[in-house]
């Protein structure tokens, strides 16, 4: 393997290289990447080649479950990268990717196993409390593979939030300089899914993008304070449902799907009596078209 890779360094040289030296010539000079990608080690997953960016574009933090710590909560790097990256480089998009099938998230809901055999990743998956005892408490009527993808789409909202305890993160999303993104990348079948926060689902990210005379940007109807992503609170609705494939649906409106504190236009029960084809109730805001996309398993 290490032969493999020594070779694969003399064809980037030759040709990747060759064929683009006037960037590189630029980047020896200078970075100016406008986003933060932050992703899990996992070698199935690799930033610039499923966003197809170049050397330059991404300022990229990985490690064992896409985590960020909360700001004081460790002395890690990942603290200040992100400072970095925010204060420093001046990123105005910070994405937050979690995957299917993740093995950390496997992990966590194994913490008590990890103790003895892998102490480290043990303390560090404990940066993700917060995740476990979420899943823990709210959905434990689901087990599996169901559990595991409730688990990763809860952890990256998570994450979100531990974002939001830093000073500069904090500062830049009050200026409203600063957007942040939540998503979850299929190792399966490649495709991507972010979270909306107007729908609290999890939908293909191509639909948030708007193209008018002014060019193509971001659809977001959030005041420039705001972040892409509920606050959670005590009274948060936890609805069955189908998730991003075929599993239960989380809903993170705190009893608002329009955040003006009145209640969802639909609610859950009448949705349900809507669509007798599904074993299941679908949440509220999704359509009986797309509720029946989601559970049978096919592409949104």
């Amino acid at each position: 393997m290490v032969k493999k890779i020594i070779q694969g360094l003399e064809t980037f040289r030759e040709s990747y290289f060759e064929a683009h030296q006037e960037l590189f010539e630029q980047l020896a000079h200078a970075q100016e990447p406008k986003v933060l990608f932050i992703t899990c080690s996992d070698s199935r997953i690799d930033p610039n080649l499923i966003t197809q960016t170049d050397p330059g574009e991404l300022f990229v933090i990985r490690n064992a479950g896409n985590m960020i710590p909360p700001f004081g909560a460790a002395n890690g790097g990942e603290g200040a990268t992100v400072e970095y990256a925010v204060h420093a480089l001046g990123v105005e998009h910070i994405i937050v990717c979690g995957h299917t099938n993740c093995g950390a998230m496997k992990g966590l809901l194994k913490l008590e196993k990890l103790e003895e055999d892998m102490p480290l990743v043990y303390q560090w998956l404990k940066h993700a409390e917060a995740t476990r005892r979420l899943v823990r408490e709210n959905y434990s009527n689901y087990s599996g593979e169901e559990l595991l993808e409730i688990t990763i789409a809860e952890n990256v909202l998570t994450q979100i939030e531990n974002l939001k305890t830093y000073p500069v993160i904090h500062s830049r999303l009050y200026q409203g300089k600063l957007q942040i993104y939540g998503w979850i990348y299929h190792l399966e079948t490649g495709e991507v899914l972010a979270y909306d926060p107007e729908t609290h689902t999890y939908i293909p990210p191509q639909s948030q993008i708007k193209t008018s005379d002014a060019g193509t940007y971001l659809n977001t109807s959030a005041p420039p304070v705001a972040c892409e992503l509920p606050v959670r609170q005590a009274t948060s609705q936890i609805q069955a449902g189908p998730i991003f494939g075929k599993s239960p649906t989380i809903n993170r409106s705190n009893d608002s799907a329009n955040g003006n504190g009145q209640p969802p236009s639909q609610p859950a029960e009448k949705a349900a009596s809507t669509n007798g084809n599904l074993p299941h109730p679908y949440p509220s805001w999704l359509s009986p078209e797309q509720a029946d996309r989601i559970y049978r398993g096919s592409k949104l």
